[in-house]
């Protein structure tokens, strides 16, 4: 789908209904199950799927939507979603850093979270951020599969283990 909506140069358009597709998937559970459901016939769910969409998406995407319904595929189409920004993103060199800290980062803190991952990773950045209220302090950053963990409980442990290391070893 990428390389068709490159040749298209439909790429942004069909990211923006993606992102669309993607978080009614997540908000809504009854068409998650409707999509999910062996049940309902491929007639149904296309009948449903165009009156939900046919306003709001672009051609190529709702006929990617009626490929992948006639292929019974539509029950992955949540996880198709998430690919093909993962990888519109890997494309344009993008790299998605999740945040989350025990308080709400202020937009300074924010660009400069933004930019000391820039230059870490030495790609384009999009932050995202969230208040996670189990952590007590500081923040715990994931870049991929690579965790960055800067709460208070972490550092607290390192300082315990310091510390028992010092005493074991007198």
């Amino acid at each position: 789908m990428l390389e068709l909506a490159e040749e298209r140069k439909q790429v942004d358009r069909v990211a923006e209904d993606f992102s669309l597709l993607r978080r009614i998937i997540l908000e809504s559970r009854d068409l998650a199950s409707f999509l999910r459901s062996p049940i309902i016939s491929k007639e149904k769910k296309m009948s449903v799927l165009d009156t939900l969409f046919a306003s709001r998406l672009g051609a190529l995407t709702m006929d990617f939507l009626r490929l992948l319904t006639d292929k019974n595929r539509e029950d992955v189409l949540g996880q198709i979603t998430e690919e093909f920004v993962r990888l519109r993103d890997e494309r344009l060199g993008i790299v998605n850093v999740d945040v989350r800290s025990a308080l709400e980062l202020t937009k300074e803190q924010h660009q400069a979270l933004g930019r000391q991952f820039e230059r870490m990773t030495r790609k384009k950045v999009r932050v995202t951020a969230s208040v996670d209220e189990q952590l007590q302090g500081g923040l715990v950053a994931k870049v991929g599969d690579t965790v960055f963990d800067g709460s208070v409980r972490r550092q607290l442990e390192l300082l315990r283990e310091r510390f028992a290391e010092k005493v074991g070893s007198n």
